[in-house]
């Protein structure tokens, strides 16, 4: 390039020789002046052209330099590991034999990787959860006041199997031995937006029962989810689908539909046929408005017994006849949380009702009865600042009254008693400290009191709280 622009500078130059020897003769000293300031103009032109674009080229180069850096730099680089879903996905392909043959490289751009680095991708999320106990209690006839217990250890494992599946377990671990409260596989989008859960689980029945003990509100379940349930709430084994109904305006729609075996003690002790249960929850939720939401539910469970222990001639006998046990359910939460100011404020409102229906046969020989039972808790909590809790429930449960509900080997209690209009209600104020998101203490009071039951009783809780691992204090 250089050498071209020298040549044409030297034509203008012998160009410019010629005319000024042509017609130095013919023409005036002025017109040869102006000749002569024209090719000065034309070469300082071309001089300029030649210096930018010299400059130019150096940019070029520096650029490509640059380029070629950062193409060594790229390729020392380890490459950032795998979205863990497409990882997944990319197994799923493999063992299924349907991942599409990649393109051959030049065997200059090969690129070899050694998967067996990170084998810890196949390990599971493990975390460990629990809570420790201590109370004083003051009632009549009780000369035992005071306790204290590790409630239980909770380990969980959760991990994805494939693109498709998930699995969840917990292991709760006391005193009283070791239990496998939970352990279930997820299939994700079985059809259009349902899932599907296989195992066994805490079963949707209203809110509270489908979390675990150390991530209630409260040191306990409510009064009337454990008298009608048990202790530990309706935990059985069978199938799950959850999936979500059209949308109704700006509501929220999920139904969910159960079959689980009857191993529940309180409910379905007498069930020796192995017919299942059903259960159904539906929840409507909305957004009130961006600070606020409200959310209700419906539930209902359905299961049989068959087997009854029944008085005859001063011996218990058993009889077999298959009658139905029916639970239902009504759910109601609202929350106000600031969007701008949550970690500060926060009102919670929570309720359930609770009521069964069981068809027996009576213990004293005197045939088919019925069993009606109900109760309700509600409670209210808010924030006091940005780790600190207060709230206050309420509960109530009303057994039925039978006069044969104390016959020995075959007591009703606690869904029905022999005194007439039995009822309990508790009331229970507690403040919770959040430590930090991995521990948190509670102090609670709850004073009970009824008739027909049991005597009235002052409880003072001490409860401390502790989970380690990535699901820290999940409800479920």
């Amino acid at each position: 390039m250089k050498s071209k622009i020298i040549a044409v500078v030297a034509v203008f130059a012998v160009l410019a020789t010629c005319i000024d020897a042509g017609f130095a003769q013919e023409t005036g000293e002025s017109e040869l002046a102006e000749l002569k300031r024209l090719v000065i103009e034309l070469k300082q032109q071309m001089q300029n052209m030649e210096e930018n674009q010299q400059q130019e080229i150096q940019v070029l180069k520096e650029e490509i330099e640059q380029l070629k850096e950062k193409s060594k730099v790229a390729e020392q680089e380890e490459p950032e590991a795998e979205d863990e879903q497409a990882f997944l996905r990319s197994l799923a392909e493999d063992m299924a034999g349907e991942k599409p043959a990649e393109e051959v490289k030049p065997p200059e751009e090969t690129v070899f990787k050694f998967r067996g680095l990170n084998l810890r991708s196949f390990n599971p999320e493990i975390s460990v959860s629990g809570d420790f106990l201590a109370h004083y209690t003051d009632q009549s006839g009780t000369r035992r006041r005071a306790d204290a217990e590790m409630r239980g250890l909770e380990l969980n494992f959760q991990s994805y199997l494939d693109p498709f599946s998930r699995i969840k377990a917990t292991t709760h671990i006391s005193d009283d031995g070791v239990d496998l409260e939970e352990v279930y596989m997820t299939r994700f989008s079985v059809f259009g937006n349902a899932s599907l859960d296989l195992g066994r689980f805490r079963q949707q029945f209203g809110v509270v029962n489908r979390w675990h003990e150390d991530a209630l509100d409260q040191v306990q379940y409510p009064l009337a989810l454990r008298n009608i349930f048990g202790n530990g709430g309706l935990n059985q084994t069978g199938v799950s689908l959850d999936m979500n109904l059209p949308e109704w305006g700006d509501v929220y729609q999920g139904l969910t539909l159960q079959l689980t075996n009857g191993e529940n003690d309180h409910l379905f002790d007498g069930e020796t046929l192995g017919n299942p249960s059903m259960l159904f929850h539906y929840k409507n939720y909305r957004d009130v408005n961006r600070d606020t939401y409200l959310e209700f539910g419906l539930s209902g469970l359905f299961g049989w017994n068959d087997e009854w222990d029944v008085m005859n001639r001063g011996f218990l006998v058993t009889d077999k006849d298959a009658r139905g046990t029916q639970v239902y359910g009504l759910d109601l939460s609202m929350l106000w949380e600031p969007v701008d100011q949550a970690l500060y404020k926060k009102l919670e409102w929570r309720s359930e009702l609770y009521y069964l229906n069981r068809d027996i046969l009576a213990p004293d020989g005197s045939g088919g009865d019925s069993l009606n039972a109900w109760g309700a808790y509600s409670y209210i909590q808010t924030k006091l600042g940005r780790s600190i809790e207060a709230g206050i429930r309420g509960d109530y449960y009303e057994p039925d009254s039978k006069d044969y509900a104390g016959v020995p080997g075959a007591t009703l209690s606690p869904l029905a008693y022999t005194d007439s209009g039995p009822y309990r209600w508790q009331i229970g104020p507690y403040l919770t400290w959040w430590q930090s998101d991995f521990v948190k203490y509670r102090l609670e009071y709850d004073y009970a009191d009824g008739d027909g039951m049991e005597r009235a009783a002052h409880t003072l809780w001490l409860q401390a709280i502790f989970a380690a691992g990535p699901h820290k204090h999940e409800r479920y």
